[in-house]
């Protein structure tokens, strides 16, 4: 039963990883195929690396990066386990699979399709936030030159996508527990908050660290889809928009270096790596059936 995701693995994450090598070397295609481009490339060590940390732009596209991962990760977590528990009291079940197909539906959404959506909302001249703002008398915002909206605008989209499918799984987990629990607490009396809060919650604590842990390993990578297709690329928004995936893709459009990429994703990986570390040593001496290993 393991053998499929086993091969799945070795094929696509596993054996990729020689390529981490081109992170230190001046890639150049040759035409004897891919492994002779990567033999036959010359090696320059840290200077790829060099793309990320040596411009103005480093600090900002990192704290960028870091900040709307930590927004993502927080109260994502804080909303999904709050919509789970509210579709978990929904005595009409009919009525509650309406409501979660219809809050699942927009992670399967392109965010070339999303961009357009939020363009409908936001454009200057025929946005509807625009036209009702023109309706109470107020002056229409030029909301793709402004960017001091766009971190709540991006926040509220990437939840508006993301907290469907998490509830999923935590809603899953709440219909998994064992519900003589609940009524022997029914029985001392516990009203609904406190059977959420001394029940459901612990019960669901488990998974809420294992998700988190995980999502702490990838805080360092940004959708690229959130990030580039909602703003449509507007240079103006560029100081809250622009993170490290964006800005690794502009370099690499202006200057065809397949090294610096290659850099800037063993980067993030790595720090990646160091901070599931880091937190799941933490989670262990807290609380070790917890952690992640």
């Amino acid at each position: 039963m393991t053998l499929p995701a086993t091969v799945w693995f070795l094929l696509f994450s596993y054996l990729p990883m020689a390529g981490v090598v081109i992170a230190f070397k001046q890639y150049r295609v040759s035409r004897h195929g891919f492994i002779a481009s990567i033999l036959d490339s010359k090696w320059i060590g840290l200077q790829n690396f060099k793309f990320l940390f040596n411009t103005e732009d480093a600090w900002v596209i990192t704290r960028n990066t870091l900040l709307y991962n930590i927004a993502f990760i927080v109260i994502g977590l804080i909303l999904s386990v709050t919509l789970a528990i509210v579709l978990s009291e929904i005595s009409n079940k009919r009525l509650a699979k309406w409501y979660q197909t219809g809050m699942f539906m927009p992670y399967f959404l392109s965010w070339v399709i999303v961009g357009y959506f939020a363009f409908s909302f936001l454009s200057f001249d025929r946005g509807m936030v625009n036209r009702i703002g023109a309706a109470f008398g107020m002056d229409p915002v030029q909301w793709y030159t402004e960017p001091k909206y766009w971190p709540l605008i991006l926040l509220l989209v990437f939840l508006w996508k993301s907290v469907g499918y998490s509830s999923v799984i935590y809603l899953a987990s709440i219909l998994g527990i064992d519900k003589s629990l609940y009524e022997a607490a029914m029985i001392d009396g516990a009203n609904k908050w406190q059977q959420i809060r001394n029940i459901t919650i612990p019960m669901l604590v488990p998974l809420m660290t294992i998700l988190t842990l995980l999502a702490i390993g990838r805080i360092f990578y940004a959708d690229f889809g959130l990030f580039y297709q909602v703003p449509r690329d507007a240079g103006a928004l560029y100081p809250v928009t622009n993170v490290i995936d964006t800005y690794v893709y502009r370099g690499l459009k202006s200057t065809g270096e397949i090294g610096m990429s290659a850099a800037a994703g063993l980067y993030q990986s790595l720090i990646g790596f160091i901070l599931v570390i880091v937190s799941n040593y933490i989670v262990r001496k807290t609380n070790k059936d917890n952690a992640l290993f």
